[in-house]
């Protein structure tokens, strides 16, 4: 979706909101880049579980 789109469907009020929460959010950590990498890179497979948890209940 375009810059124009949004604000089309969304409003100018609106997108400048968004736009300055997003402003003044902080950064993310490397380890929270870490956790989610996965999951944007590959939203469609199911991660792995780690090799050190316990198996799922039956």
């Amino acid at each position: 979706m375009t810059r124009a789109e949004r604000v089309a469907l969304l409003g100018p009020a609106i997108v400048a909101h968004i736009e300055r929460s997003v402003a003044a959010a902080p950064p993310p950590t490397p380890e929270l880049i870490d956790a989610l990498r996965p999951i944007l890179t590959n939203p469609a497979k199911r991660r792995t579980p780690p090799a050190d948890s316990a198996p799922a209940a039956a």
